[in-house]
């Protein structure tokens, strides 16, 4: 019997009275065992910075610096940003990196609660994985917390015009006013991606201790944080030995995690904390982590495993 008949037996080609087998559709799942080797020597603090910026400008991070700016001028130009996203970055990135995308339909199914606000929180693996972000939950346009460097640096235009809201260190009056703007975004129903472990390794494969933030954010404004785990497949030979590439990325999307209205916001913070590291661990394949979840002066050094 062909395995490919078709179930009605009134279709051409099939007998009456035949029985036949339905055939199931299966999700896919990602390769996620793959482990890039990497001559990077990355930082001992698993928060810190190795990559080196130049500063091109200075920011000055006070209660006066517009951490979401909506002037019209500025707006005009996220168009023109958007628009060339769509039309040559996107594919770009998708060739680029290799990229697959797996769990989208957590999205769809979530739609309705996530349509109202969201966080997403990842690990941060790589130049472009925002860009990975950006676009796999279009049309949703996120912003994107970024480390103050990144906006002061050559790219800092464009990182601020596709999303970037620089963190404010050691400035109580410009916190407040991050947190404004932040809290303002999520409450009128928009996306913000937190990179958790505060800093970005590229093609680090263990999950780093996460930062309370996300589920700061979470837990004040009562949304859902998505989790976001990037994992690796192993290039082809062209990819690897003509273009020298590392590895090719998934992007997994898990199930939204919720506030739980039962607990206080102290525990609320650390349960979501954790729930967040641990579905980034499971997306991004890791059965077995070295790192504890939440990020704490006593755990925070860098972990010697095979990477």
């Amino acid at each position: 019997m062909d395995k490919t008949e078709a179930s009605d037996a009134s279709v051409p080609g099939s007998s009456p009275g035949r029985r036949t087998k339905k055939m199931k559709k299966t999700t896919r799942k990602p390769k996620t065992s793959f482990i890039p080797k990497t001559t990077i020597e990355y930082p001992q603090k698993t928060d810190e910075h190795y990559i080196q910026t130049k500063e091109k400008r200075k920011i000055i991070l006070d209660s006066n610096y517009p951490f979401v700016d909506n002037s019209k001028k500025f707006r005009f130009k996220k168009k023109i940003v958007r628009l060339l996203l769509r039309l040559i970055v996107f594919p770009m990135t998708k060739i680029k990196l290799g990229l697959k995308v797996y769990g989208k339909e957590n999205l769809k199914k979530n739609k309705e609660l996530l349509k109202n606000g969201a966080i997403s929180v990842s690990n941060h693996i790589n130049y472009f994985d925002y860009l990975a972000i950006m676009r796999t939950i279009k049309p949703v346009k996120p912003y994107v917390l970024s480390w103050k460097n990144n906006i002061a640096d050559g790219s800092g235009n464009l990182v601020r015009l596709v999303g970037g809201i620089p963190i404010p260190e050691g400035n109580i009056s410009a916190t407040k006013e991050f947190l404004n703007a932040v809290n303002g975004i999520l409450n009128n129903k928009g996306w913000i991606h937190v990179y958790a472990e505060g800093s970005m390794w590229e093609f680090y494969r263990p999950i780093r201790p996460f930062k309370k933030g996300a589920a700061y954010l979470a837990t004040k404004n009562i949304k859902p944080i998505v989790p976001i785990g990037f994992s690796y497949r192993k290039p082809g030979f062209f990819r690897r030995n003509i273009f020298r590439q590392v590895a090719l990325i998934n992007i997994n999307i898990g199930e939204p995690i919720s506030v739980d209205p039962a607990l206080d916001e102290k525990t609320n913070i650390e349960q979501l904390t954790i729930k967040a590291h641990r579905a980034v661990e499971k997306l991004a394949g890791i059965e077995k982590n070295i790192y504890e979840p939440i990020y704490a002066k006593e755990n925070c050094l860098k972990i010697v495993a095979e990477n």
